[in-house]
């Protein structure tokens, strides 16, 4: 058995998600691809991967020659378990 909605709540639901389309397209952009936004944003996750990668190998050399732990270093610069 379905539950019956009138056609008033069907129409106040369609507008209610053509209002959140279009408000998510003004956030994205006009004409924004989907493919091109995931793939941006994949290539940037990259940079910021191979960055935070390079770090950490900087900060494993530092804890070497100070003969420290690299917690002993994360905590002596203030950077989180999580960066």
């Amino acid at each position: 058995m379905h539950a019956s909605t009138s056609a008033k709540k069907q129409q106040a639901r369609i507008v209610a998600l053509q209002a959140e389309i279009d408000e998510l397209q003004n956030v994205l952009g006009e004409g924004e691809v989907a493919e091109k936004i995931v793939s941006r944003h994949i290539k940037l996750l990259h940079q910021y991967n191979e960055a935070k990668d390079a770090t950490q190998i900087l900060i494993g050399k530092l804890a070497a020659y100070r003969q420290t732990t690299i917690r002993q270093i994360h905590i002596d610069y203030g950077l989180a378990d999580d960066d």
